[in-house]
């Protein structure tokens, strides 16, 4: 049989040209309505009357070049803390959903306290915890207390274990239950097929709220350093209080904002993937 090649019929092709056209249409007009609305404040703001002060006390270059080496060292503390609480934050979130799907009356204390758990700590404020452990728990003055860092990383992991715990949970009930039946049939153990049915399915469907999570938690690792850490924000006070400048507090944002747009690219790429597998396209 010869090759045959099937071309485009000349109506596909002018549909086809249609859509590239309107395509760059859409670009066009997009670009330039952002142009207009970003022109539109910028002359708003530098034509307030408080624009010099503001650019003073908040847009200094000198004090920003000064401050940003201490600001860069305490922002690696943020990275590293972020890594460690959200890899202990998912671990126990996952430890307590499952915990809490575990059926049999003989289970209902593991139940009880997993759940109480979760209501716990999604109430709780996360300053009050962070204050609770990191102010008053060395307090106790016991033997081996852990450094107020670690405690403040404490204090993110069970704040955040509880959001993802839910997720989790959602995740695992999302499941339909044929399949845990249909996998008990072929002689698979409960924990066989949590591990290998049940898991699998729930992470890839609540990827996107994880990830949202993960990147709250980015922002919210800052807040160590009422503490006494010095981390990006604490080195950006000390700088203040040097200066009596607020440009370090600006210079810690825009690094907190560049270090959460790879997390938030990625979080969109996801849940982009995530709409797309469940529409069938």
């Amino acid at each position: 049989m010869s090759d045959v090649t099937h071309l485009p019929s000349p109506a596909q092709r002018a549909r086809d040209a249609y859509r590239r056209r309107q395509s760059v249409l859409s670009v066009l007009v997009a670009a330039a309505s952002t142009a207009a609305i970003g022109t539109l404040l910028a002359v708003a703001v530098t034509g307030a009357p408080g624009w010099p002060r503001v650019r003073e006390s908040f847009l200094d270059p000198t004090i920003a070049r000064d401050a940003l080496p201490a600001v860069l060292t305490g922002l690696w503390l943020n990275v590293r803390l972020l890594v460690c609480c959200a890899l202990g934050a998912l671990g126990l979130g996952l430890l307590v959903a499952v915990l809490r799907t575990l059926r049999g009356p003989v289970l209902f204390p593991v139940r009880a306290l997993a759940a109480g758990y979760t209501y716990t700590f999604r109430g709780l404020p996360l300053i009050i915890v962070l204050y609770l452990l990191t102010l008053g728990a060395p307090g106790l003055r016991l033997q081996g207390m852990p450094p107020v860092l670690v405690l403040g990383g404490l204090a993110l992991v069970l704040t955040y274990g509880g959001y993802l715990a839910e997720v989790f949970r959602a995740g695992i009930e999302s499941v339909h239950p044929s399949q845990l039946a249909a996998a008990r049939s072929l002689g698979l153990t409960h924990r066989q097929t949590m591990r290998h049915v049940v898991l699998p399915q729930a992470v890839r469907r609540v990827a996107p709220p994880l990830l949202n999570d993960v990147v709250a938690l980015q922002k919210d690792v800052g807040l160590v350093s009422l503490a006494g850490p010095i981390d990006a924000v604490r080195a950006a006070q000390i700088a203040t209080a040097q200066t009596f400048n607020y440009t370090p507090y600006v210079v810690a944002g825009v690094l907190f904002v560049l270090l959460a747009v790879p997390l938030i690219a990625v979080t969109d790429r996801v849940t982009l993937r995530a709409a797309r597998r469940q529409s069938g396209g």
